[in-house]
């Protein structure tokens, strides 16, 4: 089974890091997806370091700009990276863009 976790901002860190630990733990193949919403080190990589969380597969770099603007470029890059992946499950965690845009581009698999 594969399962992918779309993430991009801290409260998401937070809540994907005993879901990857659990998955290690299973030996599930978890691919973690980093929109890149919150992008500044103090607001993202240092919650993976500090949770134990495992680096990102991927990276989109989206950073900042409108709602809109975020959405649409994580939307842009998702639908194909997720078809590639063509996971079992995809988990989108609160509600954020990244959130709007996993939940999205994963309903059209």
């Amino acid at each position: 089974m594969r399962v992918v976790s779309i993430v991009g901002a801290r409260p998401q860190f937070v809540k994907l890091a005993p879901v990857a630990k659990a998955f290690a733990t299973e030996g599930i193949d978890h691919k973690i997806i980093h929109t890149g919403q919150h992008y500044d080190v103090n607001m993202s990589d240092s919650f993976f370091v500090e949770l134990g969380i495992p680096n990102p597969d991927l990276h989109l770099g989206v950073g900042g700009g409108s709602h809109g603007v975020m959405t649409g470029r994580m939307l842009e890059q998702l639908d194909p990276v997720l078809e590639d992946m063509n996971p079992d499950w995809v988990l989108v965690y609160g509600d954020t863009n990244s959130t709007i845009a996993g939940t999205l581009s994963a309903v059209k698999m």
